[in-house]
Formats: structure tokens, sequence, C-alpha cells
């Protein structure tokens, strides 16, 4: 029986892989983008998680015709009323370096106390599928962020993010621990369950 198509909206090989092996016995051929021969770019202009990660889905889904799957994903920190939220990446500026979004969230972080420095990683998952059906899941791995950077692992806000049970950041673990513990390991987990639920698949229909 042919499998059908997965298209990952995205071409970052780590992600895809991830994916890859938490789904390879579901019956889908998972590609990325780029290995389905498609060189498209999604523009990421929606006010929350849920909304990007719609968006890249669904039009990807359109494009090529395929059932899609795209996250959307950040840091979200208490006192800070939740940001950088969508703008995690791009924080300190439109094409500042990781570097620079931690420098700038330790530095608004300055005064705060180490009982003030509650965040979270959210990830929003969304499945789509060509007839307009799809499936959101949600994943969020909450901590603190420390006073510095701690570890080489990981990317992004993950050397100053320091994991609730663990007395480690997230940069401090190895790939498989934090496959274990992240949040879009369990966004994707998450979704995994509601395909195997058969009947049970909690699925929207009409617009988003």
């Amino acid at each position: 029986m042919k499998k059908e198509k997965l298209i990952i909206a995205s071409n970052n090989e780590g992600k895809v892989k991830e994916i890859r092996n938490l789904f390879s016995g579901l019956g889908f051929e998972v590609l990325s983008m780029k290995e389905a021969g498609w060189n498209v770019r999604i523009e990421e202009n929606q006010p929350d998680f849920v909304g990007n990660s719609f968006k890249k889905a669904s039009e990807i889904s359109k494009i090529t015709g395929e059932i899609a799957l795209a996250d959307d994903s950040g840091l979200e920190v208490e006192a800070l009323g939740g940001k950088p939220g969508v703008y995690s990446a791009r924080f300190a500026g439109e094409n500042a370096t990781d570097r620079q979004n931690n420098e700038k969230l330790l530095s608004l972080l300055e005064q705060v106390p180490e009982n003030k420095r509650k965040a979270r990683f959210r990830c929003v998952i969304t499945l789509y599928y060509p007839n307009g059906r799809y499936l959101q899941t949600e994943g969020i791995c909450p901590g603190r962020i420390g006073f510095a950077p701690s570890g080489n692992g990981g990317f992004g806000y993950d050397p100053l993010f320091l994991l609730d049970g663990y007395n480690k950041t997230m940069a401090e673990l190895t790939l498989e621990e934090k496959n274990e513990v992240s949040h879009r390991a369990f966004a994707l987990k998450a979704m995994i369950g509601l395909l195997q639920a058969n009947g049970n698949v909690r699925e929207h229909s009409g617009t988003h």
C-alpha cells in the first residue's frame, strides 16, 4: 500500500528527522519542503503561534496538494507579559542572532529576582489535509530564565532556559533528553495520539 505523503513546512533537518522518527509507525512518507521539490516561504505574520502554525500548514497543503504539518513555537516569559512570544526569533531585531536575543532578554530581566523569572517554551502544531480538515495540538515546557548562559547544545534561548525538575538548562541536555521533554516533542506526541485515536480524532472543518 502506497504511503501518504506528509510535507513538513520546514527544511530544518533536525526537525524533519525528529518528526520522521516519531511518525515512523503511522504510514506516512515524511518529506521536507526541499525533498518534496518545493521552495516556498510562508510569511509568519499572525499574532500568535496558533495562527502562524495554521497559516503555514494550510498554505503548504494548498500549494502541494498534500497533507502538510507545520509548527510555530517560542518562549513566553511571565515577567515580560508573555514576550517574546511569536517574536522569539527576532526579539533583538529582524536579523538578530541567538546571542543578541539572549542578551536582550537578560538585560530586560536584570532586576528581576529568581522567583519572578518563570517562563515556558510553547509549540503549536497544525496538520492540514487537502480537503480542509485539520488537527491542532500544543506542547508546553515550563521552566525559568537563568542569570547567565550555560551549555553548548540546542539553539535559541536554550542556554538560558532552566527546565522545571532539572538542575540544567535546555542547552545542557543531550539531544535524546531534549527530545523527551521539549515543547515540540510534547506537541508531536499529542498529534500522534490524535492520529492513533481513529474515530476519536478531534478534527476541525471549515475556515480557521
